[in-house]
């Protein structure tokens, strides 16, 4: 078979293009009319593309008070506490309705962005001792990206 569509039509492949591309355009925009993609699918691949760095460890969420603690009756307002595990380190982070506070260990001095969405994340860095805190809880989901002398390391998303 020669350079002839395989409809029949008779015309080359190559003189179908422009009509291919136009073709191709009223059907995203039918897509898009008909068939929109959720926000909240747009927004999942907004944070995921926020985990651009190819070299970034994954820290993996090993605690949370919410699922992993007893709770204790009669208490009011308690902080959730969560660990985060990647490569012999781990990050501690108390969220409060007030803020957040968290410690790396080993302590290390550390750069840390609270990612939860499209725009830039806060940024926030260690003390001598690797504590961090924000006077900002997070809202919706959230991770944190640190930056430290060994490299990149963000932690499993989390809804706050």
């Amino acid at each position: 078979m020669d350079d002839l569509s395989a409809t029949g039509g008779g015309e080359p492949f190559d003189a179908q293009e422009p009509a291919l591309g136009l073709l191709d355009g009223e059907l995203r925009e039918a897509a898009s009319v008909l068939d929109p993609v959720p926000t909240a699918l747009e927004q999942l691949a907004v944070e995921a593309f926020a985990l651009h760095d190819l070299d970034a460890r994954i820290a993996e969420l090993t605690f949370d008070s919410v699922v992993d603690a007893i709770p204790v009756r009669g208490a009011v307002d308690v902080p959730r506490m969560l660990t985060f595990h990647a490569d012999g380190l781990t990050v501690d982070v108390e969220l409060t309705g007030h803020g957040l506070l968290g410690q790396v260990l080993p302590p290390q001095t550390a750069a840390i962005e609270v990612l939860s969405g499209p725009r830039a994340g806060s940024a926030l860095t260690t003390d001598a001792l690797g504590r961090f805190a924000s006077e900002e809880p997070p809202s919706g989901p959230f991770a944190l990206r640190l930056r430290t002398g060994g490299g990149v390391l963000v932690t499993d998303w989390l809804t706050a």
